[in-house]
C-alpha cells in the first residue's frame, strides 16, 4: 500500500492482497515479483511470504482512512480475481470501494474469466472503473469479457505490450493505457504498434495515456511520441457522447 504512487496514470495504490502467480506473456518478468522479494529479504511484515499470493485483512478498511480524494490503483501487487481469491474477500473490497466513494478505483486483472463469472455478485456504483491487460493481439478476448462487466468505466492496459494489435474493437471501453515494458530484461516496443494502437483509438474516440517506451533505463526513454505525451483519462459516464451506430435503423 502507499499513500503515493509513482505510476503516471494513478494518485495512490491499495493492496488488500500481495503476491500471484503467471498467467500470460506479460508476466514473465512481473515488477511486482522482484519487489516483493526485495521487501521479504527488508523484513517487511506484510511480505514475509515473498510473492506467494497472501491476503491481508488489516488492510482491507484502508481508503476510509484517505479523506483527500484521489485515484486509486487496486491490487498493484496482485491480482483481485485471482482463483485462490476468495469470493467474499472480493466482496469486501469492493464493500469499500462503495462505502469511501470520494476516491476513484482502478482495478486490473489478466483473469477476465473470473471477472466475468463474479461480475453479477458484485456492486458497480460510477467510482469503481474496471480493467483488463492485453497485451498482445493473442489476449483480446478478454476485452469481451470486460465488455460484459456493468462497470460504468472500462479501460484496457496495454502493458507491457509485446505485440500489434490491429483490429482493435473498442465498442463499450472508455480508455486506454499503453506501455512499453521496463527492466532489465524488458522486451522491445516498437513504434509502429503505438501509432496504430493510437490511430485506433482516435477513430473510436477513446482517450489514450501513453505511459512510458520503457527498456533498461525507462527514465531516459521517456514517454513522448513526436513530441507529443498522451494524458487522455475517460470522460465522467454523464459527459460521454455516444458514438452514432453504423447501422442505423431505416
Amino acid at each position: 500500500m502507499a499513500e503515493s504512487s509513482g505510476i503516471e496514470w494513478t494518485d495512490a495504490t491499495w493492496n488488500p492482497l500481495t503476491g500471484c502467480t503467471k498467467i500470460s506473456a506479460g508476466c514473465a518478468n512481473c515488477y511486482a515479483e522482484p519487489l516483493s522479494r526485495r521487501l521479504q529479504l527488508m523484513g517487511s511484515d506484510r511480505y514475509h511470504n515473498g510473492f506467494e499470493l497472501t491476503l491481508h485483512e488489516h488492510v482491507i478498511d484502508l481508503p476510509m482512512r484517505w479523506k483527500r480524494p484521489r485515484r486509486v490503483f487496486v491490487n498493484s501487487m496482485s491480482d483481485l480475481f485471482h482463483v485462490d481469491v476468495p469470493t467474499d474477500f472480493i466482496q469486501r473490497v469492493f464493500a469499500t470501494m462503495v462505502a469511501a466513494k470520494w476516491h476513484q478505483y482502478q482495478i486490473l486483472t489478466k483473469r477476465s474469466d473470473r471477472l466475468s463469472e463474479l461480475a453479477g455478485q458484485l456492486p458497480w456504483p460510477e467510482q469503481i472503473w474496471q480493467g483488463v491487460t492485453v497485451e498482445s493481439a493473442a489476449y483480446v478476448s478478454r476485452i469481451d469479457h470486460l465488455r460484459a462487466v456493468p462497470a460504468m468505466t472500462r479501460f484496457l492496459s496495454l502493458e507491457p505490450l509485446l505485440g500489434p494489435i490491429p483490429n482493435l474493437d473498442l465498442s463499450g471501453i472508455h480508455w486506454v493505457i499503453i506501455g512499453g515494458e521496463s527492466g532489465s530484461r524488458s522486451r522491445p516496443i516498437e513504434r509502429e504498434w503505438v501509432i496504430d494502437i493510437i490511430a485506433q483509438c482516435d477513430a473510436q474516440q477513446v482517450p489514450v495515456f501513453f505511459k512510458q517506451w520503457g527498456g533498461p533505463a525507462k527514465h531516459l526513454a521517456g514517454r513522448s511520441l513526436d513530441g507529443r505525451t498522451y494524458d487522455g483519462l475517460p470522460a465522467p459516464p454523464s459527459q460521454r457522447i455516444a458514438l452514432p451506430t453504423l447501422f442505423p435503423e431505416e
